[in-house]
């Protein structure tokens, strides 16, 4: 049988994968209160709390102004300075990451440095990540790889599995250190372990080829289909190849017909050419099938992720 080009390339590059809300502030931090029974009492706690002086009820409260859905972000910013000024670390980390990104207030890279470096301080591993991103990209402080790779090593070492993508990424290339293909792999799994998309996939292509870890196809397969299954189109790719070649999962030419089509409807253009191949081994019915789920089911919830990776943009816009 005639097999395909593989879609496994080293597609990724260091993207600024900056913004951590997805891991260091949206697992710490509980959403605003969701309008049940007891949100009105909740909310007329934190904010006597808040009044009260209370850092945490401070950054809390402006937290909640901040991602209602309709932002208030005169009070959440009037709360969140506040609870800064107490030296309230995840407060500046979040006022760092409004400035970065001029939510709220005009762009300043300098004042997302100063906050970032605040709350860094204290050992924020979330502020560490994207102050070590400022640093490489050279935005509000001089641009400088050491310190961004010391900033991105402190934040894997802290937990947080973007800062653990990043460092992973400058061992694998060499960035202010000697590329260690080992050691990228480690940092490449603790990040994916942590459930983080592009580290999954980058790990699929570490076991498919070797990389740092020895071949395993299976291994590729399992991390592949899960930062699929979180949108990222050319996971989506990676894994419907495995399935139509049989190399981890056994051959499955409908599976490889679904995932493919997902790859494409999440913008992976390549993918048209497989599913022309593909079509020749499935039912019509078959065919249908998929149509109908893609349909149903549209753009997988991650996908704005997996823009963010491939275009150089912030990471997660709204946790």
């Amino acid at each position: 049988m005639h097999r395909s080009a593989s879609p496994f390339t080293p597609w990724f590059r260091l993207a600024s994968l900056l913004v951590v809300l997805f891991a260091a502030l949206g697992s710490t931090v509980a959403r605003p209160p969701s309008p049940d029974q007891d949100s009105k009492a909740s909310a007329i706690a934190l904010r006597q709390s808040a009044v009260a002086g209370d850092a945490e009820a401070q950054y809390q409260l402006g937290y909640a102004f901040l991602w209602d859905k309709q932002p208030d972000y005169a009070s959440a910013l009037s709360w969140l300075r506040s609870s800064a000024e107490k030296h309230f670390a995840p407060a500046q980390f979040l006022l760092g990451y409004l400035y970065e990104h001029g939510r709220g207030v005009p762009l300043d890279y300098v004042k997302a440095a100063e906050n970032y470096r605040a709350a860094a301080a204290q050992g924020h591993p979330g502020a560490e990540n994207n102050l070590g991103g400022l640093y490489q990209y050279g935005r509000g402080v001089p641009r400088d790889m050491n310190r961004a790779f010391e900033y991105y090593r402190s934040a894997a070492q802290g937990g947080n599995p973007v800062g653990q993508y990043n460092v992973a990424t400058f061992y694998h290339l060499g960035y202010a250190t000697a590329p260690d293909l080992a050691e990228a792999a480690k940092w490449f799994r603790a990040s994916a372990e942590q459930g983080f998309a592009p580290a999954q996939a980058v790990l699929a292509l570490f076991y498919f080829k070797g990389t740092g870890l020895p071949v395993d196809y299976a291994e590729t397969a399992h991390w592949s289909k899960l930062a699929a299954e979180q949108g990222l189109p050319h996971a989506a790719m990676n894994y419907a190849y495995l399935c139509e070649h049989g190399q981890g999962v056994p051959i499955d030419y409908f599976a490889a017909y679904l995932w493919y089509s997902r790859a494409v409807a999440a913008g992976d253009p390549l993918g048209a050419k497989h599913l022309k191949s593909l079509s020749h081994h499935l039912t019509r019915a078959q065919i249908d099938q998929v149509k109908s789920e893609i349909a149903a089911n549209g753009t997988p919830p991650q996908q704005q992720a997996a823009t963010a990776a491939n275009a150089d943009v912030s990471l997660i816009e709204n946790p």
